[in-house]
């Protein structure tokens, strides 16, 4: 996935519909449940990753994972972006690390109270924290959306896309593999990286 991530941020396009709601925006709508399971199924990989990284077990990172959204449900309906600071990643990493270290502050507490010393070994570093949030949020994140996207495409125009994304194929070689024409794998690739860009203004560094 690592090189289809890297071709995607490559070859993102310049600015998107402006009549289009980022799925940041959409969060704001009242009741849009819709958006929050989005949400939720695009970050959620991304930060039980980073609760094991950080040393954490299975039931911990899970349950940091739940802190974070019961924070996120509460406050991003108020959230305001800014694109000039590029402002969300920063503050997610501050509500998780913050979350990540709550967590482990009971453990220490537990174990000297004589419970479970379990989970003891990862306290947060900041040499952890920024390897992750600066070197792999964006894959991690990109990843996510194009398999929650998948669906939103007719199955020919995503395979098309894909080819075109994360292979050197010509676009005329994939065009003779799925019965299309050229033009049509460039239309396809197109589409599903503006879809891409719409739906994640806001979540990571490209504007």
């Amino acid at each position: 996935m690592a090189l289809a991530v890297k071709s995607l941020v490559d070859f993102t396009p310049g600015p998107m519909n402006s009549t289009s709601l980022t799925l940041l925006e959409r969060l704001r709508e009242p009741r849009n449940d819709a958006a929050w399971d989005r949400f939720v199924s695009l970050y959620s990989p991304l930060l039980f990753a980073f609760a094991r990284r950080a040393g954490m077990n299975d039931n911990d990172a899970a349950d940091v994972v739940q802190d974070v959204f019961l924070v996120l449900m509460a406050e991003l309906p108020g959230f305001e972006y800014d694109a000039a600071r590029k402002n969300f990643r920063g503050w997610l990493k501050t509500v998780t690390v913050n979350k990540c270290r709550e967590r482990q502050r009971r453990r220490v507490l537990a174990a000297a109270a004589g419970g479970d010393e379990s989970g003891l070994s990862g306290i947060v570093d900041d040499a952890t924290v920024e390897a992750f949030w600066e070197g792999e949020y964006q894959q991690h994140l990109i990843a996510q959306a194009l398999r929650l996207m998948q669906t939103d495409f007719e199955p020919k125009t995503w395979q098309a896309a894909w080819l075109a994304l994360t292979t050197d194929r010509t676009a005329a070689d994939i065009g003779q593999e799925l019965s299309l024409a050229e033009a049509s794998v460039w239309v396809a690739k197109g589409r599903v990286l503006r879809k891409l860009r719409q739906e994640m203004v806001g979540m990571w560094d490209i504007e």
